[in-house]
């Protein structure tokens, strides 16, 4: 049988799920208290889930603020990598971003990270700047992208 697979907007009953995700993603994991305040007291702030056979895989959030929005934080389980599913993610908050009004888009990603810089690119996103040591973890520095969201259909 087929999973069933599908992207939705994230709410306060998702953290869990999402904590999850973030636990095998991150080093630093974002806390339950930070998703509560991004959801419930952060009108910039919307976030999604992608979901196959209705459990949390994956999620994506941006701050949509006037006419720029800001990646706040993408990520997959790593057993469902490598299947378009952040993909499927950021075309996603890219659409929605740009219904809301955004005109550019920008994110930070560790300058180590290949595999999401390349996925990034592909999206029409090119380097803005360096960040240094803004990895709390290990002090990375951070690759500032963006991509101007009307020239990239």
């Amino acid at each position: 049988m087929d999973k069933q697979e599908r992207i939705r907007f994230m709410t306060v009953e998702d953290i869990e799920a999402v904590l999850h995700v973030e636990e095998h993603s991150f080093s630093v994991p974002w806390s339950r208290t930070a998703f509560t305040n991004e959801l419930t007291n952060n009108q910039f702030a919307r976030y999604v889930v992608y979901e196959v056979d209705e459990h949390v895989v994956g999620y994506c959030g941006v701050w949509v603020v006037y006419d720029e929005a800001h990646i706040t934080n993408i990520a997959v389980l790593p057993e469902y990598r490598g299947g378009k599913r952040g993909e499927a993610l950021l075309a996603y908050i890219m659409e929605f971003a740009k219904l809301m009004g955004a005109k550019k888009m920008t994110l930070e990603v560790r300058v180590s990270n290949e595999v999401a810089q390349r996925l990034y690119r592909k999206y029409g996103f090119q380097d803005g700047g360096i960040r240094k040591n803004y990895y709390t973890d290990n002090l990375e520095d951070a690759l500032v992208m963006w991509v101007m969201l009307n020239e990239h259909e």
